[in-house]
C-alpha cells in the first residue's frame, strides 16, 4: 500500500489516534481496532504490520536502515505506538478513574460511540448481496455469542499463555473484538494484565534501586517468564493476524467489511451499559486491588435498565453524546479531506 506524505498536523493527529487506541485496548469490552477503523487508518495499520517480515529483518541486519524505515512505514507505526504507550500512563489512567466513579456513564458513552461507528462504517457500504448479508449475520452471531460466554479458570501453562498472547492482540487487528475481554473469558486477565504487569513494575523499581534480590524469588521469576511468553505470543499474533487480514482485505474486501459490520454490531452486547462488574475478592470478601489501587475485574453481569431512575436517562443522554461524538469526528474528517483535495487542485 503506497505511503501518503503527512504534514506535522497529520502526525500529531496520528499520535492522538494512538492515544485513543491505547485507552480502548485497556478497557475490557472495547476494541482498539474500532478506533483504527473509524479513524480511517485501519487498512494502512494492517498493511504496515504485514511489512514486519523476513525482508524487513534482512534490511535491518544488512544496515539498510533508511530502506527498512521506508519499507515498514516505521514513522506511521512509531507514532501510533508512541501514542499507545503515552496513553497507558495518562489517558487510560483518567479512564480508570471514571470507570471507578461513573461506570454506567462511561459504558453508555462507549456504547453510543460503537453505535455511531456502525453507522459510520455501514452508511457507505453499498455492496450488500447474497454473499455479504450472510457474512454480516455470521459476524453478528459470533459477536453476540462471545459477549455471553462464561470465563474459564486461570491457567499458567506456558503453551496456553503463548496462545493467550496471540489472542490478546485481536482487539488491535479485529474491530469489535476486545482482547482484554477475551482474556477475561480465557481466565487469564488477572494473571497477564494485572499480576504480570505489577511484577514487571516491581522488578524495574528494584533494579533502579540497585536491588537484585528478585533473582532469588522463584515466584517472581515464574511470573516474569509468563510475561515474556505472553509478549512473544502477542508479537506473533500481531504479525500473523496482520498477514491474514491483509490477504482477506486484498482479495475479499467487501466480504470482510460485511463480517466486521456484523461483528461490531454483535460486540454491543459486551458494551451494554447496564451491567454489574464482578471483582476478584480476597478471603474476607473484599475486592482485591492491583499495584495502582484499582479493583481487579473478573467479569460482568448484565441487567435491564430501570426506566424510573434518573441515572438511566442520564446514561441514555451519554449514549446520544457518544453517537454525536462519532458523527462530529466523521464530519471533521470529511471536511478536512475536502480541504486537502481543493488545496491539491
Amino acid at each position: 500500500m503506497p505511503q501518503q506524505p503527512r504534514t506535522l498536523l497529520d502526525n500529531i493527529f496520528l499520535v492522538i489516534k494512538g492515544l485513543c487506541m491505547g485507552a480502548a485496548n485497556k478497557v475490557p469490552g472495547v476494541s482498539g481496532g474500532i478506533v483504527a477503523f473509524v479513524g480511517g487508518f485501519y487498512e494502512e495499520f494492517i498493511y504496515s504490520l504485514q511489512k514486519l517480515n523476513s525482508k524487513a529483518v534482512k534490511l535491518l541486519f544488512n544496515g539498510r536502515f533508511k530502506s527498512f524505515y521506508q519499507y515498514t512505514n516505521a514513522r506511521f507505526l512509531g507514532l501510533l505506538i508512541f501514542g499507545m504507550l503515552v496513553s497507558y500512563f495518562s489517558v487510560s489512567r483518567i479512564l480508570d478513574y471514571f470507570l471507578e466513579h461513573n461506570e454506567l456513564f462511561v459504558w453508555a458513552t462507549f456504547f453510543g460511540m460503537v453505535m455511531g461507528s456502525i453507522y459510520y462504517i455501514g452508511k457507505d457500504f453499498a455492496h450488500w448481496n447474497k454473499k455479504t448479508v450472510p457474512a454480516a449475520f455470521i459476524g453478528l452471531v459470533i459477536g453476540i455469542s462471545i459477549s455471553f460466554l462464561n470465563p474459564a479458570k486461570e491457567n499458567d501453562n506456558l503453551f496456553f499463555i503463548f496462545f493467550c498472547g496471540i489472542i490478546s492482540v485481536s482487539g488491535m487487528t479485529l474491530p469489535g473484538l476486545s482482547g482484554s475481554f477475551i482474556l477475561i473469558l480465557l481466565g487469564n486477565y488477572v494473571l497477564l494484565l494485572v499480576d504480570s504487569v505489577n511484577a514487571l513494575y516491581d522488578t524495574f523499581s528494584e533494579i533502579f534501586q540497585g536491588d537484585f534480590s528478585f533473582m532469588q524469588n522463584a515466584e517472581r521469576i515464574q511470573i516474569l517468564k509468563i510475561l515474556a511468553v505472553f509478549t512473544l505470543g502477542s508479537a506473533t499474533g500481531l504479525v500473523t493476524f496482520s498477514h491474514l487480514l491483509s490477504y482477506v482485505l486484498k482479495h475479499y474486501k467487501h466480504l470482510t467489511t460485511a463480517v466486521l459490520i456484523g461483528f461490531i454490531t454483535g460486540s454491543l452486547g459486551v458494551l451494554w451499559p447496564w451491567k454489574k462488574t464482578v471483582f476478584k475478592l480476597d478471603g474476607a470478601g473484599n475486592p482485591l486491588l492491583d499495584s495502582n489501587g484499582d479493583k481487579i475485574i473478573l467479569n460482568y453481569t448484565r441487567h435491564l435498565p430501570q426506566m424510573a431512575q434518573a441515572e438511566t436517562w442520564w446514561a441514555i443522554l451519554f449514549i446520544v453524546m457518544g453517537i454525536l461524538l462519532l458523527l462530529i469526528l466523521e464530519w471533521y474528517g470529511n471536511n478536512r479531506k475536502d480541504k486537502q483535495v481543493r488545496a491539491a487542485r
